[in-house]
């Protein structure tokens, strides 16, 4: 047997348990299974860490048994044990369709988690706005920008999770809402979207211009009420940092 074949068969065993013949051998039953314990229990204590909020709001029984079924489908695919887990809501997903937030929570803290570690980017200088031609102005948000869909009160679950308060009882929502995740500083920040402005800054982090989202809002709410919705959006985005340049779309 050659080494691949070999490394395979040993992939094969980790994940399913099936032996290839090389390593049937009885001499290598003790060591195998304390191998075997151990990377388990590693991927266990990685998604514990990693989903600390969905472990409080299933309970111990239930966290340790979807993560032994996480386990169990999904084998670690990177060099680094930070990025096992990223598809953990995959598995609560399947394990309770009824309970959508349960997902949503994991969703969401993966996405505070990617944005903690997300490249650093200046936030735009509000003195630079006064030379921008606004028709062709393009957006640019800052890296650590997440835009997430959520069915249930999974946001209101996780922030009175973290902040040690009785969370309240899981609820679906009356239409699927946007939550804005991204990084204040050093510290993963998130807030949930009015069904507009998630609409906006949807539309605006795909390449639409400024002009186009302020013409949009025109047709929706009047000429009036538009560009006043526009400049308000802008404030507040500018307030949470989450620009990182206005480019000219016509360069």
């Amino acid at each position: 047997m050659s080494l691949q074949a070999l490394q395979a068969g040993f992939r094969e065993w980790l994940t399913n348990e099936a032996r290839p013949a090389p390593l049937c051998a009885a001499r290598f039953e003790a060591g195998l299974s304390i191998y075997l314990n151990n990377y388990r229990a590693q991927l266990m204590d990685c998604l514990q860490e990693s989903y600390g909020n969905v472990h409080a709001w299933l309970g111990d029984a239930a966290f340790e048994a979807a993560a032994a079924t996480h386990i169990d489908r999904a084998a670690p695919t990177s060099w680094t044990l930070d990025a096992y887990g990223a598809d953990f809501a995959v598995t609560l997903r399947r394990l309770y369709p009824g309970d959508p937030e349960v997902a949503d929570l994991a969703v969401l803290e993966h996405a505070l988690a990617q944005a903690f570690t997300a490249p650093d980017a200046a936030p735009l200088d509000p003195a630079s706005l006064g030379a921008i031609e606004w028709d062709h102005a393009r957006l640019h948000f800052v890296p650590s920008l997440t835009l997430l869909t959520t069915t249930s009160n999974a946001a209101a679950i996780w922030s009175a999770l973290s902040q040690g308060t009785a969370p309240p009882a899981a609820q679906p929502l009356p239409e699927p809402t946007t939550i804005l995740v991204w990084r204040e500083g050093f510290t993963p920040a998130f807030r949930t979207l009015e069904p507009a402005e998630g609409q906006a800054l949807a539309g605006l982090s795909k390449g639409g211009t400024f002009g186009a989202f302020c013409a949009e809002l025109v047709a929706h709410v009047g000429e009036k009420a538009g560009p006043a919705m526009a400049g308000a959006y802008l404030r507040q985005w500018l307030s949470d940092s989450i620009v990182a340049e206005i480019a000219d779309a016509k360069l």
